[in-house]
């Protein structure tokens, strides 16, 4: 229920009228102003502490749609309430329009008492529950903001937590003489890498929820060919990527893979220590995400023994079956071509030109 504390502002040229509805409104405990023109109403409600605004629509010079128009494009958005001695519709449709909540026809008698007060409640209720409805909204979008800050900070800090241990892992093989417990330290110091590019990428992207995986792999590949140079190891990796957006746990597997795959190709397709090992990500014509890790040497069909403890291929295969895919291995005369298909719902549709 309205009280002293609603303020009413009522433009209208005719002073009786005026002083009528003031009479009217304050047996409603509404505090009414009346000024006589556009001009004056404007600059009322400028100084500010209005709370509703009740529009004649024939000012002399001016009309209430040219109040309405300049009050659209100021900042003190009030409610407004459109009073007009005509009852032509197309009066009230440009009303509407252009920004009135209500309308009422004036008229003799108790008709335009009920008809104006029934709007002024309805305007004043209206305006509280969308100030509601914004400060909800605003508090809402500073949540978000501040959530989103907070999380970018937190994917700062493991990333560098995560380039630390890198690095103590890096030095401790170093200080190790055999050559297996080297290797092994190499292949921990490669998944840590994984992780940690991941939480690089999601710090210094604009959305967490996602990750480009065709940046992150590229990350990925171009820290791991690093990483097995400094160990003795020197194939050339080339890497090749459609641009495309995934969730960020999809992320983690995806880079896993490609992690264990390389680091394998590395170690066991050339035995002399030089060739081309090529991965490639690219999507089908049914959508689907293709990862292909693939080189020249030695070969292996995915059958018959293996080398190492493997160790990373039960990591692989962990990995795809989080993704609810598995590795094929193409049958070729000459080296090993790994295919991973992820189905386009196993990223949870997250792709993007």
């Amino acid at each position: 229920m309205p009280n002293s504390t609603t303020t009413v502002l009522y433009i209208d040229d005719d002073a009786a009228l005026g002083r009528l509805v003031q009479r009217i409104l304050a047996r409603r405990h509404y505090l009414v102003e009346h000024v006589l023109d556009a001009a004056a109403g404007l600059a009322r409600i400028d100084r500010g502490g209005i709370d509703v605004v009740i529009l004649d629509h024939d000012l002399g010079t001016m009309s209430g749609l040219d109040v309405l128009a300049q009050l659209g494009g100021s900042e003190n958005s009030l409610p407004v309430v459109y009073v007009t001695a005509s009852s032509e519709l197309s009066i009230a449709v440009q009303a509407l329009k252009a920004g009135a909540i209500d309308y009422v026809v004036k008229t003799i008698g108790e008709d335009f008492e009920i008809l104006l007060v029934s709007a002024l409640e309805h305007s004043v209720e209206r305006a509280r529950l969308m100030r509601a409805k914004e400060s909800a909204e605003r508090e809402v979008r500073a949540a978000r903001d501040r959530a989103i800050v907070l999380l970018a900070e937190v994917n700062h800090r493991v990333a560098n937590s995560l380039s630390l241990v890198s690095s103590l892992v890096r030095m401790q093989a170093s200080a190790v003489r055999d050559a297996g417990a080297r290797a092994a330290l190499a292949e921990t110091q490669a998944r840590i890498t994984a992780i940690g590019n991941l939480h690089r990428s999601l710090y210094t992207s604009d959305d967490v929820r996602t990750v480009d995986l065709s940046a992150y792999l590229e990350s990925l590949v171009g820290e791991l060919g690093q990483s097995m140079s400094s160990a003795g190891r020197t194939p050339t990796i080339r890497f090749e990527a459609t641009p495309i957006l995934t969730k960020t746990d999809k992320a983690v597997s995806i880079g896993m893979i490609v992690t264990e795959l390389v680091t394998n190709a590395i170690k066991y397709a050339y035995p002399d220590g030089e060739g081309e090992i090529r991965v490639s990500l690219s999507r089908d014509a049914e959508g689907a995400t293709v990862l292909v890790v693939a080189d020249d040497g030695i070969g292996w069909s995915g059958q018959g023994p293996i080398s190492g403890t493997g160790l990373g291929g039960k990591i692989i295969g962990a990995m795809a079956r989080s993704l609810a895919t598995t590795i094929a291995y193409a049958q070729q005369p000459k080296g090993t071509r790994a295919v991973v298909r992820i189905a386009s719902e196993s990223v949870a549709g997250a792709v993007s030109d």
